[in-house]
């Protein structure tokens, strides 16, 4: 196989508050992101693409909040894959996934050939992570979900190939929007959402020569536009042939190649 040849391709299937749902391919090695949208949703997806559950390794399970994980059980349920999640999080999860059925992962570990680091995210759940993805010389960063991204975490994720990383809100939409006061203060908080000057700003701090694409996920239906995610990015002049494309939720997204 060719050196420059495509060794990782990442494809949001669904994102936003609604469902969420990524699937990353590394040659034979193929995973699941969250399982936040419908079996027969995500089973039409992988049809379309020449894909079954069959071709899959395991799921990754973010965080147990139901827009990343109400498909989970009827996955469990119709395929013979298995759940990678910290033992601490299955206490969550014990309703969707029989304990026999889960893999309990430290913050290092493998999928077949695939390395994965977590990365320790803060949100208002029992526990939730993100991914640090590498397999031949290529990497992903997959973070959605959090308040911040701890300083050591953010070290971790420098000079990736390509990030998948929350873009959730504007904050003047959301400050004059119509959630009650409470909400606004959950999603602001350092444990709710990422704002799109936050994310922006981290990017320019983590990303390298080797980046090639950064996908926005999980944008506010009401508290953001793809528009102002952006104008967001534009602001922090990355450079012009990085790709940034913006996960949908309910259309499908392209197959990103790494």
């Amino acid at each position: 196989m060719p050196c420059n040849s495509i060794k990782m391709k990442i494809k949001p299937i669904a994102s936003g508050s609604k469902g969420n749902c990524t699937i990353v391919l590394c040659d034979e090695t193929k995973i699941i992101i969250d399982m936040g949208i419908s079996f027969t949703t995500l089973q039409k997806v992988l049809e379309e693409n020449s894909l079954s559950f069959s071709d899959f390794s395991g799921v990754l399970i973010t965080h147990c909040h139901r827009d990343h994980t109400k498909g989970l059980e009827t996955l469990i349920k119709k395929t013979n894959l298995d759940v990678y999640i910290p033992e601490t999080m299955y206490e969550s999860l014990k309703n969707d996934v029989p304990y026999p059925r889960c893999k309990f992962i430290e913050d290092d570990f493998f999928i077949n050939n695939v390395e994965i680091e977590l990365i320790h995210t803060s949100h208002d759940a029992p526990v939730s992570v993100g991914y640090i993805m590498k397999y031949e010389g290529k990497s992903f960063v997959y973070v959605t979900d959090t308040g911040y991204i701890n300083r050591k975490y953010l070290e971790k994720m420098v000079g990736k190939d390509c990030y998948m990383i929350e873009s959730n809100h504007d904050e003047v939409m959301l400050m004059d929007g119509p959630y009650p006061r409470f909400l606004k203060e959950r999603v602001i908080s350092d444990s709710g959402h990422l704002s799109n000057t936050t994310t922006a700003k981290y990017l320019k701090k983590i990303i390298g020569p080797n980046t090639k694409a950064i996908i926005l996920a999980h944008l506010s239906e009401k508290n953001n536009t793809k528009e102002k995610a952006l104008e967001a990015m534009a602001e922090q002049e990355l450079p012009e042939d990085i790709q940034i494309l913006i996960a949908d939720q309910y259309e499908v997204g392209p197959f990103i190649e790494v």
